[in-house]
């Protein structure tokens, strides 16, 4: 979730900045261009208030022209011209130049900006608006002023400036804004890190606490603060139904508990009536040999019952133990009845060590094995290997049976569920349930999977490192 909330929040914020950059960088530009478009108005204005009190046309070069108030004025223009590198004339109306610097500089054709702005001085009073230069251009600033006299305009001022330091001016601004608003996006990572790691933190935990409720620790329960208001009402709601599940699931065990218990006594007597009647009988007599048979078998099913509510209630004694030792141990107790069956029984268990109870795992162990045990015809082999990856010690018991197809598969280890294939095999289909929950108390695993060429392959996995350590 995180992955997908926070590129989100940074696009937004990227959004944002970019809109708040643009009009400021705009503005900006604009503002270093009003700047130097003011200095030049003053500058024209000066100029032309010289060049109002020249009278005196120019005949020839400026040697011969003796205007005093025209030479003041062409002294101005190249002082202007040499301090600060801008083109600067005064033209008539006729475009015959009154003074300019530097002295080869003369009004354009037309078409160009600077007869344009010329022109447009001519017809009024004040300076056109030139337009924006950004710094990628290497135009020229371009602003007229009229030279007026008795209310008539005889002249005009014409200056055309480099726009390299306005450039560099606007360009340095940018700068500073985009270094202040990467600085800005930088916080406003570290901000949405911080609010999608304040927003997620419950939900993590919650998904940790469901997966721990999902896998039988019932007992796990969400801290309901921390994170917005929303989700510590939910950690509430979720902690009020892990109380109501616990609940409902405790008085389902313990009415299985009970009614194991209690169903018992009548059934020992049922069977020992049985026992008498069969004493009144001729020996061998069909009948009553098969409600012998059934009545163990209610008497099987209601002992598993009974074993099943209590590993799925009692707290795993768990205990750093020799995996392979144990697996060997439970090897050897089964190989006199895998040679009476013909069926070869094999262990190949290193010694390695994890974190399990020793009886419930020798249960679980015992369970598997039995079930290899019943569906491996004869001359066949049942092989129990013990191993350890990454972070799980593992038991492998593999048989030489039928196997079970995909659908099985997906069912086997229900409770009482057992393969229509075999249903003539003995037993209560209890067996696999009870060991699943012993290991899962435990924080173990039983997974299934077909064994090649044909058979089952039962994986028993139980922790290397302590349950609830820090790693």
């Amino acid at each position: 979730m995180r992955s997908r909330l926070l590129p989100l929040l940074i696009v937004l914020m990227a959004g944002v900045l970019l809109a708040l950059g643009f009009p400021l960088a705009v503005s900006v530009a604009a503002a270093q261009q009003q700047k130097v478009v003011v200095d030049r108005i003053d500058d024209t204005a000066r100029f032309a208030a010289l060049a109002q009190f020249v009278t005196k046309r120019p005949t020839g070069s400026r040697l011969r022209d003796k205007d005093e108030r025209r030479e003041t004025l062409q002294t101005e223009l190249d002082y202007y011209h040499e301090i600060y590198g801008i083109k600067a004339g005064v033209f008539f109306r006729d475009r015959a130049p009154m003074a300019h610097a530097p002295e080869g500089w003369f009004l354009p054709p037309r078409g160009a900006e600077v007869r344009e702005a010329f022109e447009e001085a001519l017809r009024s009073r004040g300076s056109h608006d030139p337009e924006q230069v950004w710094p990628w251009q290497r135009g020229r600033l371009v602003v007229a002023s009229p030279v007026i006299r008795d209310g008539d305009v005889i002249a005009v001022v014409v200056t055309e400036s480099p726009t390299g330091r306005m450039r560099s001016k606007t360009l340095q601004g940018w700068l500073l804004i985009i270094a202040g608003e990467s600085a800005a996006m930088l916080l406003a990572v570290g901000a949405a890190l911080r609010l999608t790691g304040w927003v997620l933190r419950p939900v993590r935990i919650l998904d940790a606490t469901t997966h721990d409720i999902a896998t039988g620790r019932l007992k796990s329960r969400v801290a309901a603060t921390g994170g917005p208001p929303e989700l510590r009402r939910l950690a509430r709601s979720f902690n009020e139904m892990a109380d109501n599940v616990e609940d409902v699931l405790e008085q389902q065990r313990a009415f299985v508990a009970d009614a194991s218990h209690q169903l018992r006594n009548p059934l020992a007597a049922l069977l020992l009536r049985i026992e008498l009647l069969a004493l009144e009988l001729p020996e061998g007599n069909e009948e009553i040999a098969s409600v012998r048979t059934e009545g163990k078998r209610l008497a099987q099913v209601l002992d598993d019952l009974l074993g099943l509510a209590l590993a799925e209630h009692t707290a795993a004694d768990l205990q750093l133990t020799d995996i392979g030792e144990l697996a060997a141990e439970r090897v050897g107790a089964w190989r006199p009845l895998a040679e009476e069956r013909g069926v070869r029984l094999t262990g190949a268990c290193p010694a390695t060590t994890g974190w399990a109870d020793p009886v419930a795992l020798s249960s679980a162990l015992d369970a598997v094995i039995d079930n290899a045990l019943k569906f491996t015809p004869e001359g066949e082999e049942v092989r129990v290997a013990v191993s350890w990856s990454g972070p799980l010690t593992t038991v492998v018991i593999t048989d030489g049976g039928p196997g079970l197809t995909e659908d099985e598969l997906a069912r086997v280890g229900d409770r009482f569920w057992r393969s229509n294939r075999h249903q003539n095999v003995q037993g209560s289909g209890l067996g696999l349930s009870i060991s699943r929950a012993l290991l899962t108390a435990g924080g173990g695993s039983l997974t299934y999977e077909q064994n090649e060429p044909h058979g089952l392959r039962v994986t028993v996995g139980v922790p290397r490192g302590e349950p609830g350590a820090a790693s």
